[in-house]
């Protein structure tokens, strides 16, 4: 384990530094910041002494070296828009896009597991045959499509009366294809403060509401994948010999299903559920935008219209040091969920 954990830590320092590397090499293209922090009016002459002074007209190497040896103190500059440390801008934007990272993980583990289940084990089924037709619809449709809908239909509301409004039955079929809307479907409302920079929507109720759309939106990237993927890797368990043999052995269905099946099931999916919760956090910047969502997602949009580079520089290293550390303890959790399955690699 030990052996392991430091390899892990070798390779994570590897891909932070390529990042930091790819991260800082691009912020020539993102456009010039002196323009943005003193405007049009400013002389050049100003404009050139502040440059200097934010060290700009360094050579690349000299301003990278000077910013990882920064970096290793998790200090990554000051930001040009906020004058304030680039860490702190985060760290006050990342409880809201980590919590809705979350809410929309506990919606995909919920749906997916029994869904893809159920659709393995009666696959003619028409219930699973709708599941299927509505997870190929749910790949293709964008995220911001679907938070477009949403916000439609449970937030401004829809009045749809393709039937006969002056009868009874026609009455009630209306009233099931029309919403009223009334959902919150913008910002944040009133989070209640836990500590430091840290708010919370978990803690009420008012704060859950404001969670459903944004959390159903960004949950619908991953989940049509995750339901096919458990049902394809499901089907496959179950036509392995061991199931068959547990069978024969008149052992119950159910604990065959969701003891031996299922747990055999589950280590494809830790796999790329490891990689696509990194992805979530990437894919909140358009969930972000249309729910005006305060957090990291907004932040580097904003950063980017305002070429705030040290704001951006910090935010794709923040995300690169999650990817690295969920795909950490994904490999960790290999370990707990088939123990074949050695950390050090050698065979078992």
């Amino acid at each position: 384990m030990i052996a392991f954990l430091i390899k892990r830590l070798f390779h994570a320092l590897l891909v932070m530094f390529v990042i930091s590397v790819i991260a800082f090499a691009i912020q020539d293209n993102l456009g010039d910041p002196i323009q943005q922090m003193v405007g049009q009016s400013v002389p050049e002459s100003e404009r050139e002494a502040l440059r200097e002074q934010l060290g700009l007209n360094d050579p690349f190497p000299v301003q990278y070296l000077r910013f990882a040896s920064n970096a290793l103190h998790f200090d990554f500059g000051y930001s040009y828009v906020f004058n304030e440390p680039t860490t702190e801008v985060v760290l006050r934007h990342l409880p809201a896009t980590l919590e809705l990272v979350f809410a929309a993980s506990i919606l995909i583990i919920v749906l997916s597991v029994p869904i893809g289940v159920y659709s393995a084990i009666r696959p003619r089924a028409w219930l699973s045959r709708f599941f299927m037709g509505v997870s190929i619809i749910g790949i293709s449709i964008p995220v911001f499509l679907t938070a477009i809908v949403l916000i439609q239909i449970f937030a401004i509301g829809v009045s749809w009366s393709p039937f006969p409004a002056d009868t009874g039955w026609g009455e009630t079929l209306n009233g099931i294809l029309s919403t009223d809307g009334g959902m919150p479907a913008y910002g944040r409302g009133n989070p209640t403060h836990v500590f430091g920079t840290w708010y919370t929507n978990f803690s009420s109720l008012d704060g859950l509401v404001y969670l459903v759309l944004p959390a159903i939106s960004l949950a619908s990237i991953m989940l049509p994948l995750f339901i096919r993927l458990i049902r394809a890797e499901m089907q496959e368990v179950l036509q392995s010999e061991y199931i068959k043999f547990a069978r024969a052995k008149g052992i119950p269905m159910r604990r065959i299903y969701f003891l031996h099946a299922l747990k055999n099931t589950m280590l494809p999916v830790i796999t790329v559920g490891g990689v696509q919760i990194g992805t979530l956090v990437a894919y909140t910047i358009l969930t972000e935008t249309v729910f005006q969502w305060p957090g990291m997602g907004l932040m580097f949009l904003d950063a980017i219209q305002r070429s705030d580079i040290p704001l951006i520089v910090t935010y794709l290293m923040i995300v690169g040091l999650i990817f690295v550390i969920t795909n950490t303890i994904v490999d960790l959790i290999y370990g707990l969920v088939n123990p074949t399955v050695k950390l050090t690699g050698k065979p078992a």
